[in-house]
């Protein structure tokens, strides 16, 4: 597809759909956020004819982001959600983001039901971009000690690569989509490409001196986001500028202020014109050709009609997102593979794993009250890289955690009194004291018992059999974040602050939006899917590169290393085909 003016977008992927029932392509990529709109990018620019299959509703950058611009008091609800609308949707009213003002990029827990063989809370974006329009953006770099913690630890299969794989697509993507941040020089966080850091505030900054001057081990460095703090010339060449700090991000950005499929990879590879976008495209299979033990294609169900058709290409790449991509494999089999894709090893849909949210500390600081926060930082504040058994095992658990903190200042009334005292009280706030937070970001080991399957008897509006989900805390998670609470307390007490609270939540996993696992990568056949490049060892023109690849999760968000992963896999698929071997 080429590159045209908003107004004529509709009509030409309308003319593509009339069209393409029978074309084949040279690449097909299932999913349209962070990692398919890489696999996009990256296939067009190698000059390949790519289609992209999109289960949910085209999004276009801008004119798709209905509530980008208005005010509170134009919100019905003030962008607060009703009662039935929460009623209706317990599982993601339950997201932080879930509101009023972004509601319309969820999906609503009746809209693709699932099966929770245990409380899991799977939130999704079915849309163009998918849930690149909501991520919380905060991007670090895995170091060595994250990709060889299975061989140190023993849990799970070692990963097939190292950091020194994969270092120059990390710049080779930051360089790209913009990420704010210092580099901190610490060998358990690399340091990247980066655009002028969001400061820390007064008391953020208080708190790291005071961290750093006991702990050798522990440092609060600014966090690290895709955020145009000082857009490069590569960013602006995309149509996008500097980040307004309006922190109004879940809404989609007019300004293309953070990194999103819709305002930076997906138009990349529209201008290409090699790309022909496809929404409301639910994919069911992989259409496996025994004769040549290659893909040859997919069986897609258009989401609106029901109709069922196929589309062939040379090359897929699936980037569904982790528990769709396993659906998807689980759901393609055949005579070679009976029970899933790729699955001689019987590893498929196994191994799973989440990052821990399940805790959070609250203080107060009385101390810095001739200063306040002003302005908003899209960044959050600081970041603490994990600490605990980095270079050896020093703990009852295994893996370690990360953490964040954060400091505001806040306005506070007195709301007891009546009359004339209470509208006073109201009608003029005075600045409370300093209130500070963290939270737990947790690596959890993957378990064989941790599972996405397939129901043998239920299936979705599309024909599709609906997936089971029997993903858990253990005790390890138990140790960890009882472990975080009470380390994260002894700093916030030695920092000075007073009336510390740490919380652990009753929450099922999930909430993360972080699962990771179920294809995993892997140097054997025998007990892993994917090797090294993300390629099925059984079927070697399928590429995973989403979340299902990962083989553990570390303690970084994970969206930079999907991407830094797509762009290596596209290169090397490329590099193959050209020499005819895939």
């Amino acid at each position: 597809m080429s590159w045209y003016p908003v107004g004529t977008m509709d009509i030409i992927r309308l003319l593509h759909n009339m069209r393409d029932k029978d074309y084949i392509y040279d690449a097909i990529v299932i999913g349209s956020g962070i990692s398919g709109g890489w696999a996009a990018k990256e296939l067009c620019e190698r000059g390949l004819k790519t289609l992209v299959l999109e289960r949910g509703r085209d999004v276009t950058h801008i004119k798709d982001y209905p509530t980008t611009n208005m005010y509170p008091y134009e919100f019905a609800h003030r962008m607060e959600l009703p009662y039935a609308v929460k009623q209706e949707n317990p599982i993601v009213s339950r997201c932080y983001a879930f509101r009023e003002d972004t509601e319309h990029f969820f999906v609503k827990d009746n809209e693709h039901p699932y099966i929770q063989d245990k409380p899991f809370d799977w939130i999704r974006g079915y849309q163009v971009g998918g849930k690149s329009l909501l991520w919380a953006r905060q991007t670090q770099r895995w170091s060595d000690y994250d990709f060889e913690g299975p061989a140190r630890d023993g849990f799970a299969v070692d990963w097939p690569i190292r950091y020194r794989d994969i270092q120059s697509w990390y710049d080779y993507v930051e360089k790209f989509i913009g990420v704010s941040g210092n580099n901190d020089g610490l060998e358990i966080l690399p340091d990247g490409y980066f655009q002028k850091a969001y400061p820390l505030n007064i008391v953020e900054q208080f708190f790291r001196e005071k961290i750093e001057s006991r702990y050798s081990d522990r440092h609060v460095i600014r966090a690290r986001c895709a955020h145009l703090s000082n857009p490069t010339d590569v960013q602006l060449g995309q149509g996008r500028v500097q980040c307004q700090n309006r922190k109004l991000c879940e809404r989609g950005c007019p300004f293309g202020g953070y990194f999103s499929s819709n305002s930076s990879t997906l138009p990349y590879a529209a201008k290409t014109g090699n790309m022909t976008l496809r929404p409301h495209s639910v994919v069911s299979s992989i259409i496996f050709d025994e004769s040549t033990q290659k893909a040859k294609g997919v069986m897609v169900v258009d989401a609106q009609t029901n109709e069922s058709m196929e589309y062939h290409a040379k090359l897929i790449f699936v980037c569904a997102s982790t528990i769709n991509t396993n659906l998807i494999l689980l759901n393609s089999t055949s005579r070679t593979y009976p029970t899933g894709l790729g699955n001689s090893s019987g590893v498929l849909g196994r191994y799973l794993a989440f990052h821990n949210y399940s805790a959070n500390i609250r203080a107060e600081y009385e101390g810095h009250l001739d200063y306040r926060t002003d302005g908003k930082n899209p960044a959050g504040g600081g970041y603490i890289p994990r600490f605990r058994n980095v270079k050896k095992q020093e703990t009852a658990f295994l893996r370690g955690y990360a953490t964040t903190v954060n400091a505001s200042r806040p306005e506070v009334s007195d709301t007891k009194g009546i009359g004339d005292h209470l509208r006073e009280s109201l009608l003029s706030p005075r600045l409370g004291n300093w209130r500070i937070g963290s939270h737990i970001m947790g690596e959890t080991l993957p378990k064989e018992s941790n599972t996405v399957t397939l129901s043998e008897t239920q299936k979705d509006r599309w024909g599709i059999p609906l997936v089971r989900i029997a993903i858990d805390y253990d005790e390890n998670d138990r140790l960890m974040t009882r472990d975080y609470c009470d380390q994260m307390s002894e700093m916030f007490a030695y920092a000075g602050f007073k009336n510390i609270e740490a919380k652990v939540k009753d929450q099922a996993p999930g909430l993360d939006i972080h699962e990771m696992g179920g294809a995993r990568m892997g140097h054997d056949p025998k007990d892993s899917v994917l090797n090294k490049w993300n390629q099925l060892h059984d079927c070697k023109n399928v590429f995973v590169t989403d979340g299902a690849c990962m083989t553990s999760v570390s303690t970084q968000n994970p969206s930079l290393t999907f991407m830094a992963l797509t762009a290596r896999a596209v290169d090397y698929a490329v590099r193959e085909m050209k020499k005819f071997d895939l």
